[in-house]
């Protein structure tokens, strides 16, 4: 980035000069054209497996959670808003489009059981564990 050097007279094209270097910094730079791709965290408890998945601004019918073969996939597709052409947005970060995630399930988990649940942007899935994956406690008798 340039140092700002200010003259009585060149004010005005150095604010420019400032802000454009500032918003073409790397940190700043999100006309990569990268994918959407929402975040998850990965939780795991003595009965099941939990994942959270980030999905804001998306409604259910947006989402599909399927299990096949030992793999979870969660996917769907964020659209952007159909009148956002006429916004004058000068700037958007806010990405949309198709993602996908697929995780290898554990060979210890009731598939079937598996339960999806949407609600203010966060999508749970929770895995319960088979009966032989989970702790046991065994007693110790003393003589």
């Amino acid at each position: 980035m340039r140092s700002l050097v200010v003259r009585p007279n060149n004010l005005n094209r150095a604010v420019d000069s400032w802000f454009t270097d500032f918003f073409r910094n790397p940190a700043f730079d999100f006309e990569d054209n990268r994918a959407f791709t929402p975040r998850v965290d990965v939780a795991e408890s003595d009965d099941k497996i939990s994942l959270s998945f980030e999905l804001p601004g998306m409604d259910k019918d947006q989402i599909k959670v399927m299990v096949k073969d030992g793999m979870l996939t969660v996917s769907g597709e964020r659209r952007s808003d159909e009148s956002s052409e006429n916004k004058g947005y000068v700037r958007r970060e806010i990405m949309s489009g198709s993602f996908e995630r697929s995780f290898t399930l554990p060979k210890h988990v009731v598939a079937d059981k598996i339960a999806a649940d949407y609600k203010n942007g966060i999508l749970e899935v929770s895995i319960p564990k088979a009966e032989e994956a989970k702790p046991k406690e065994i007693s110790v008798k003393i003589a």
